[in-house]
């Protein structure tokens, strides 16, 4: 199984609830308008995209593959 990482898509409303709830701090909101996820630092464990509010985060392989 391929390492996967947090896809953050357009309708992100920034709420910051990933940013709180990811245990790796790998989550951040830029510039007030969206979150987004440094892959490097992110472990794919899935937090953000649970805690979501609006259902917008997909955990994507690192690898390319799904």
């Amino acid at each position: 199984m391929a390492q996967k990482y947090a896809f953050v898509e357009r309708e992100c409303v920034a709420c910051g609830t990933c940013v709180k709830a990811c245990p790796r701090s790998a989550m951040t909101v830029y510039k007030g308008v969206r979150a987004g996820c440094d892959a490097f630092i992110c472990a794919g464990c899935g937090t953000c995209a649970k805690a979501c509010p609006a259902a917008v985060i997909q955990m994507i392989s690192k690898g390319g593959d799904e």
